[in-house]
């Protein structure tokens, strides 16, 4: 005769979106800072000030979005 034993975990079940949305927020800021690091020193390296045009911020915009879509579909089969 089997026994099943049951082990109560201490964190709460939805204990793992608390930790993934923080690791993701950790990761985005870490991603935002290194990308603003590097547009400043691109932009200090040409001796001119950094302008983003608003074709570039559209364009931008639909690259992140495409970026967030495919994370979406990571957990799909």
């Amino acid at each position: 005769m089997e026994e099943t034993v049951i082990i109560e975990s201490p964190l709460p079940d939805n204990s793992w979106q608390l930790r993934t949305m923080l690791i993701g927020g950790l990761v985005g800021a870490l991603v935002g800072v290194g990308a603003a690091f590097l547009l400043t020193k691109r932009a200090e390296q040409k001796g001119q000030p950094l302008a983003i045009t608003p074709a570039k911020g559209v364009q931008l915009g639909v690259m992140l979005a495409g970026l967030l879509r495919s994370i979406l579909s990571l957990g799909e089969d």
